[in-house]
């Protein structure tokens, strides 16, 4: 089955039903300059999606440039199991803040990245700034 119509790696839901990667996370990593996420959850749910399938150019285009690394190396095996939003904030007009949990397994251990990032708009687009692990 072709990516696009299996459901989204971010797990959102509509009416009790995880969408389609199409109809959620797609329009963000396939045009993201033409179609910027509108929210700091969004983002953030693109971007886990854009983890689970090691798409470092989006990755790299909504960092922040003041934290931007210069590349992604993404580690060979992992298996991304799902993601929780537990919190989203919008603190002002240009400032969000998202607490997730996302959880993964690497060489048969289980992980849980909790982490409360930080978000900015600027020039109309959300950008991930830097995150605290919890």
């Amino acid at each position: 089955m072709p990516v696009q119509n299996k459901p989204c790696p971010c797990g959102r839901h509509h009416q009790k039903q995880i969408l389609s990667f199409e109809k959620c996370c797609a329009r963000y990593l396939d045009h993201y300059v033409s179609s910027p996420a509108p929210d700091a959850e969004s983002l953030m749910r693109s971007r886990y999606s854009a983890f689970v399938l090691e798409r470092g150019d989006y990755l790299l285009a909504t960092w922040s440039s003041e934290h931007r690394p210069a590349t992604i190396d993404f580690d060979r095996g992992v298996k991304w199991l799902g993601l929780l939003v537990k919190q989203h904030l919008q603190t002002d007009a240009t400032h969000a803040v998202v607490e997730f949990i996302a959880r993964s397994r690497l060489n048969g251990q289980a992980t849980r990245l909790h982490e409360i990032s930080q978000f900015v708009k600027n020039d109309g687009r959300w950008f991930y700034v830097d995150g605290t692990l919890r």
